[in-house]
């Protein structure tokens, strides 16, 4: 939980404004051939260290944190909390996780404008009608959610992340598709739009059906694994349910409905009326996850053979 706003520096010092650069110089270097090129910014990891112009797009009196009370703790499985730890925030103040939250935002400005700079390189290289362009993140973010920071937790704020695929031509472009994909249907994605055979048995799937019809039929949930030292914590999400189970349900479950509950806050576990419901979800879960995965051992002289 830290921060600086830097008076003095350019975004082209920093970190991401060198990655955009070094982008840059490879898609033009690369812009007579085939390529295939994944920029991989920072931000808005922390620490949040951005140019101050940054901070100045946002007043503090714009931010808020979702509220918690001393009951929130007891609304859930203590597993499904303890990816922070102190709770809450970490141990700081309210005041503190505001300013935090601002300097993520600032944090994120700072990597949307380094976008910015790779799809102006790529209308000014003449490469944007023939580019097919992905933009993700490999995990959420809690902003205070819960009294929850970061990632790793199984609730939809640290589970969902952002995802936007642009096909040069696409009669769709711009449209939403409510689907629930996952990222590993990204390579089989990227294989079909490019005429490439994948391998098989890829757990993907491609979603160029859902690029040319997002409002198509798709049965395929997300599944979601964190860890607390032994026991799992296993997550499955439908379009309207996410079910989650810790230790495989014997350290406790959730259960919430996403178009009534979108926050999260009512678990629905243990409410017979949603008996059924939890029956469906713990098939589609015990599908990918049927039991304990025992940890594997490194083959001997591990550290020497494969670590710098």
């Amino acid at each position: 939980m830290s921060y600086y706003s830097d008076k003095e520096g350019i975004d082209e010092e920093h970190t991401d404004g060198k990655v955009a650069a070094q982008t840059i110089r490879l898609m033009s270097e690369h812009k007579d051939e085939p390529f295939f090129i994944a920029a991989g910014f920072y931000k808005p990891h922390c620490p949040w260290i951005t140019p101050s112009k940054y901070f100045d797009i946002y007043k503090p009196d714009q931010i808020n944190l979702p509220e918690i009370t001393e009951e929130t703790q007891k609304d859930y499985p203590a597993l499904a909390l303890a990816s922070t730890s102190p709770w809450p925030y970490f141990g700081i103040s309210r005041s503190q996780a505001l300013e935090c939250k601002l300097a993520y935002y600032a944090a994120i400005s700072f990597v949307d404008a380094q976008i910015g700079t790779l799809l102006d390189a790529l209308d000014s290289l003449g490469l944007t009608d023939n580019t097919i362009i992905v933009f993700w993140s490999d995990n959420g973010y809690h902003l205070g959610e819960h009294g929850l920071w970061f990632k790793q937790s199984c609730f939809e704020e640290s589970a969902k992340c952002p995802l936007i695929i642009s096909v040069p031509g696409s009669k769709k472009a711009g449209q939403l598709c409510r689907r629930t994909v996952e990222l590993v249907d990204i390579y089989p994605t990227l294989a079909d739009l490019a005429g490439l055979n994948p391998p098989e048995g890829l757990e993907g799937f491609s979603l160029s059906r859902l690029l040319k019809n997002p409002g198509t039929g798709w049965k395929h949930p997300a599944h979601t694994q964190v860890q607390r030292g032994t026991t799992p914590g296993h997550s499955v999400r439908t379009e309207k349910w996410r079910y989650t189970e810790w230790g495989f349900g014997e350290m406790g479950a959730e259960l919430y409905n996403e178009a009534n509950d979108p926050k999260e806050l009512n678990n629905l576990a243990g409410d017979p009326k949603y008996a059924d419901i939890v029956k469906d979800m713990k098939v589609l879960l015990k599908a990918v996850h049927p039991g304990a995965v025992e940890g594997g051992k490194a083959i001997a002289e591990t550290r020497a053979k494969f670590s710098n």
